[in-house]
């Protein structure tokens, strides 16, 4: 069925998105479609061809490396030479004089309070409500679900509540509130009862004393909760709710009654438009956006089955407390919500400029995802997203501060088509790309007056790495690329840029996804690393890991250890720009079989997914078994990977494509419980996922930056097509 379009000035916008823009969007607002369109015809002739030399600039800078790597074949790279060079053909560029950045009128939850965020596909209504909701949760909930707390013999879950893993949850939580408000002289698994005396929380003890909390002013006030007694307190910028009832049948396995503990968890979640979706044309483009209009509006709701009941999801209301001065406390019930929009390389089909070619994506999201914000923007009550004024935009593989530059052109003339103040629109700079990596301060700079989060994503960056240095020789296998040397300094790279240019209390450093949802000890582990490295947010996969992660910042000031990393020596430029080459290390056979064979079955895992159903981001089992959380910055990686060991000859093509059918049939093993899943091993030749699969590996080289959108949203086409 071929797509309809209506006519605005010299572009054509698909039917479908001119009428939400039209019937869903614009009512409430004053603005007519003929201004939004018109303002965008004049984005499009202003910056489009700007964007498309920039792209292929990038494929210019590309080249250059190739070449350079090329001519040196078989010899070791001079980091003094490479510098030079890459300073010589502008991949590197001169850093300018100090500065901090100006970012004003930043929410609470990005600027001055440390905490998890998420990161979910919006074009699901009821994960992007999951999310959305997620700003508090339930520690026992948390605790009891996962292992966190050890499943192991009589703690086992099982289908009906097992008691014994209950009094484990309620110690561990009470062992968290020792930690984070701590008691006077004592624990509060001993406690029998809290009280509120002349304005203090009291802990009563067994022998008929009470103590008073180490530090009063964490307590904040009291409230109600389905009958129960609540006490709020705050530490570290985050609220935690003791709810207290004897009567409650998990209750009274606490000596103090204690219910649940409720922590402030996720402070902000990305409403995902890019990575973690599969929007490959103005059918999807119109879910994507009809979701994010909810959630700045305030009504989105989802309507889904559980256990044979159906059940309907909405926003969450902000949360009231009597504060202990008899003032009513009112916090937020929400996340606080960002959106990511499409990086510059893809268009989309939504709509077509004055030559019918399709437009770039990146500037509809920003001409859409702003004006839907504007609902939020004209609040003065009710569910609001930004009690402050501003409209958050994640901008993600951005390639050098030229680049970043367009970013905040394409804002400023979105702002002024809505007659929007100044920087009311906010950019997140995903730190993904190597050439911005390398350039962060001056990729800083073009948005210093507006930025409010950088963010390291390794997954992205290692697929970036892997495909600049495509010729420079075969990389190490993919699990020791973590203990590279760029890596580490990357990380400190960005913290130590952060930092400089004055983002401590004023704008999030962040670093990245935990992707194991199903391994929570693990994590609860190994996250607090990030706080420790600097960063005053870090991703987790799920609501659950995002409480599990809150226990972090209240046992740790990220921004007291900001100030000790603002004195370190800043991290090498020349570690950065040393690739993770084998370097003449011989494998053997079955190191390469398996290297390759993870790879293959990671990469068709998420493809049949995303080819077929349309699925974004998923728990992808790997090789093993194991949930991991998959986007198209894995895909990336794994696929840039095999293609590096094709070029330089570790594995041939007859081998590629045989692991990809042995991993095949596995994958099919691995849904087989999936009534909708169509076996790519029953017909290689008719699967267009399969096909999807072997084009990004073996076509890997040749793509833009080794994304992976190109050669997906092409076949996702053809399937969508074929259904």
């Amino acid at each position: 069925m071929s797509q309809s379009y209506v006519q605005f000035g010299k572009i054509q916008v698909a039917a479908e998105l001119a009428d939400l823009v039209a019937k869903e969007i614009l009512p409430g607002l004053n603005y007519t479609p003929d201004q939004v369109w018109g303002g965008f015809e004049e984005v499009l002739e202003k910056l489009a061809p700007r964007n498309k030399a920039l792209l292929a600039k990038r494929e210019n800078l590309q080249q250059q490396i190739d070449g350079w790597h090329n001519e040196r074949a078989g010899t070791q790279i001079d980091p003094v030479e490479y510098k030079a060079f890459l300073k010589g053909i502008g991949y590197l560029v001169e850093e300018g004089a100090d500065f901090s950045i100006g970012t004003t009128d930043a929410d609470p939850e990005i600027a001055s309070v440390a905490g998890p965020q998420l990161v979910v596909p919006v074009m699901n209504a009821r994960f992007a409500l999951n999310a959305a909701n997620a700003r508090w949760g339930s520690l026992y909930d948390a605790f009891y679900g996962t292992d966190a707390v050890s499943q192991d013999g009589d703690l086992a879950a099982a289908k009906s509540y097992n008691a014994k893993r209950g009094d484990a949850v309620i110690k561990r939580a009470a062992e968290f509130l020792d930690a984070a408000i701590t008691l006077n002289g004592a624990k509060h698994h001993d406690a029998v009862g809290y009280a509120v005396v002349e304005g203090d929380f009291t802990a009563e003890l067994s022998d008929g004393s009470s103590v008073s909390l180490e530090t009063p002013e964490k307590f904040l006030g009291t409230g109600k909760s389905k009958g129960a007694q609540t006490y709020l307190f705050s530490n570290n910028g985050l609220h935690l709710e003791v709810i207290v009832d004897k009567t409650d049948a998990i209750g009274s396995q606490s000596s103090a009654g204690v219910k649940d503990v409720n922590v402030e968890s996720a402070l902000t979640a990305i409403q995902d438009c890019e990575d973690s979706v599969a929007a490959v044309d103005a059918e999807d483009k119109t879910i994507v956006y009809r979701n994010w209009l909810g959630l700045m509006k305030g009504d989105l709701s989802s309507e889904f089955v559980k256990s044979g009941k159906t059940l309907v999801r909405k926003l969450n209301e902000d949360r009231e407390f009597a504060g202990k001065d008899g003032n009513s406390i009112t916090l937020a019930g929400r996340s606080l919500l960002l959106v990511r929009n499409v990086g510059h390389l893809m268009t989309n089909d939504a709509v077509l400029d004055q030559n019918g070619d399709e437009v770039p994506e990146g500037m509809l999201d920003a001409l859409v995802t702003i004006l839907c914000a504007i609902h939020d923007l004209n609040k003065t009550q009710g569910l609001r997203n930004s009690r402050n004024g501003s409209v958050y935009i994640v901008k993600p593989k951005m390639h050098g501060p030229e680049e970043v530059a367009l970013a905040n052109d394409l804002f400023n003339m979105v702002e002024d088509i809505y007659g929007l103040k100044r920087n009311t629109v906010k950019i997140g700079v995903m730190d993904e790309e190597r050439r911005t990596t390398v350039n962060l301060k001056e990729c800083i700079r073009a948005v210093k007056d507006r930025i409010v989060f950088i963010n390291t994503g390794f997954l992205d960056r290692t697929g970036d790495e892997i495909h600049t240095s495509m010729r420079a020789g075969p990389v190490v296998p993919k699990g020791e690329i973590k203990g590279a040397v760029w890596l580490n300094a990357y990380e400190d790279w960005n913290v130590d840029t952060g930092l400089e240019t004055g983002f401590s209390g004023k704008a999030q450093i962040g670093k990245g996804m935990w992707a194991m949802p199903d391994e929570m000890a693990k994590m609860v582990e190994a996250k607090i690393g990030h706080l420790e490295a600097g960063a005053n947010c870090a991703w987790v996969p799920s609501p659950t890991a995002a409480t599990l992660h809150a226990m972090h910042y209240h046992q740790y000031s990220v921004f007291n250890r900001q100030v000790e990393l603002a004195k370190r020596t800043k991290a090498d430029l020349g570690d950065i720009l040393t690739p993770p080459l084998l370097g003449g290390k011989n494998l053997s056979d079955d190191e390469v079989k398996a290297e390759l064979e993870n790879n293959a079955q990671g990469i068709l895992g998420y493809v049949v997914r995303w080819i077929d159903h349309g699925v974004g981001c998923s728990k992808v089992p790997d090789i093993h078994d194991v949930g991991l959380m998959e986007d198209r910055a894995t895909l990336r990686i794994s696929s840039q990977h095999i293609a590096n060991w094709l070029e330089h000859g570790l594995v041939s093509k007859d081998q590629v494509l045989e692991a990809m059918k042995k991993m095949a049939a596995i994958v099919d093993q691995q849904n087989a419980g999936d009534a909708e899943y169509k076996n790519m091993a029953d017909d290689f030749e008719g699967s267009v996922a399969f096909a999807a699969a072997c084009e990004l590996v073996f076509e890997g080289v040749n793509q833009p930056s080794g994304y992976t959108e190109p050669i997906l949203h092409r076949r996702r086409k053809q399937a969508k097509a074929q259904s």
